[in-house]
């Protein structure tokens, strides 16, 4: 996602909001507790999901300190809101790493990783981000060293855009495509790349890449020469409200294209802010409510907070900290050379959207699958499709 900062809040006194610090039953914050850092978005664009991902961590830890919690001793979870942005996501892993957390989950967003990661690789602590998929989040792209401290239980944008061109070609047939991007965002930029690169290599071919700025939401200019191709599909990875205002636009303008979106599309507020213009798009994701694989998870999210979880931001937070939890285990250890070592070699374990196992060489998952949802405004959800499983 887009990571926009001003001179007056780089110098600004930083003032972290504590959302939450949150512990299993009966179990108080003590000498002998395990802290294990949260960097999440609880207020701002993406708060649903980082609210989301805190509820299910939250269950989750409870669980743990009910068993024993983590090699006998009770988990206690340090929270703050890094406001989905770059500069806070900075300082909130500067503030974990002297609260003397083990081990950071999240940040979601790609450009808030890759901003974190130095800090905590610095302090020796590992990362495991939640949704963050850009390729060099847990690989410096000026090296292409796999960074020490890095993980992910998540996929990469290569897997993601290949998956959106096979469906794009496989399922709806689409021999044209168009994309719009925003110009001012990695996630857009390299998902515009894969996306493209993959249609092509089936036989399709990219008729339009427009481009706009971030903050942008007059697209009109870009789509009025999109529409003279007359794509198949119109491949749009952005967040949820430029998708919206992207799709309307496309709409007023008669273009009859399919569109399909990302990861981040996931969100209640597509569908508020499109209205029918999104009604039938697809997207990829990383877990889906009807998945066998999370039902149980689902199930018992709905039964504690009367609401459907906001995914896959919780799914993901959930893999993350039982990551910790079976690399501490594996180590007998939660000193963080002995933890990231052990992460970078988990194989096969069980996780809450199925099985996982850490590839060392450049600490992604291994196999990890993508799911197809459509959008169905009137039923206001978004429906299995189908699943592909990763390379």
């Amino acid at each position: 996602m887009k990571q926009k900062v001003s001179l007056f809040r780089v110098l600004s006194v930083l003032v972290l909001v504590v959302a939450g610090l949150s512990v299993g039953a009966g179990v108080a914050s003590a000498a002998g507790a395990l802290k294990i850092g949260h960097t999440v978005s609880l207020t701002g664009g993406a708060s649903m999901w980082g609210q989301s991902e805190a509820n299910a961590l939250d269950m989750l830890v409870k669980k743990i300190n009910a068993e024993g919690g983590i090699l006998g001793r009770p988990v206690e979870i340090v929270r703050y809101d890094n406001r989905a942005d770059a500069i806070e996501s900075v300082n909130v892993a500067r503030r974990l790493a002297s609260d003397g957390v083990i081990a950071v989950i999240g940040p979601a967003q790609s450009g808030n990783s890759i901003a974190t990661a130095p800090v905590l690789e610095r302090a020796e602590i590992p990362m495991i981000v939640t949704t963050a998929t850009n390729p060099y989040v847990t690989v410096d792209q000026r090296t292409n060293a796999v960074r020490p401290y890095a993980f992910r239980p998540c996929f990469i944008d290569p897997f993601q855009g290949t998956v959106a061109a096979r469906f794009a070609v496989d399922r709806l047939s689409a021999k044209k495509a168009a994309i719009l991007y925003d110009v001012g965002s990695d996630y857009g930029q390299w998902l515009s790349k894969y996306f493209e690169d993959a249609f092509v290599a089936r036989g399709g071919a990219v008729v339009a890449k427009e481009a706009f700025r971030s903050e942008e939401l007059d697209y009109r200019a870009q789509l009025g020469k999109i529409k003279e191709l007359a794509p198949d599909v119109l491949f749009i990875p952005t967040p949820q409200k430029e998708a919206a205002m992207a799709a309307r636009q496309a709409r007023d303008l008669g273009i009859g294209a399919i569109l399909l979106g990302t990861d981040n599309w996931g969100s209640p507020d597509l569908i508020d802010l499109g209205g029918e213009a999104v009604d039938g798009a697809y997207f990829v994701n990383l877990a889906d409510l009807d998945d066998p694989d999370i039902r149980d998870f689902v199930a018992e999210y709905r039964q504690t907070f009367g609401v459907d979880p906001v995914l896959p931001n919780p799914i993901m937070a959930q893999d993350a900290l039982i990551m910790i939890a079976e690399a501490a285990k594996a180590a007998g250890a939660v000193e963080g050379p002995k933890l990231a070592a052990a992460l970078a070699n988990l194989k096969d374990i069980k996780v809450t959207s199925g099985a996982l196992t850490v590839d060392p060489a450049n600490h992604n998952p291994l196999n990890k699958p993508a799911v197809i949802q459509k959008v169905d405004v009137a039923k206001k959800t978004f429906a299995f499709v189908e699943k592909y499983q990763g390379d």
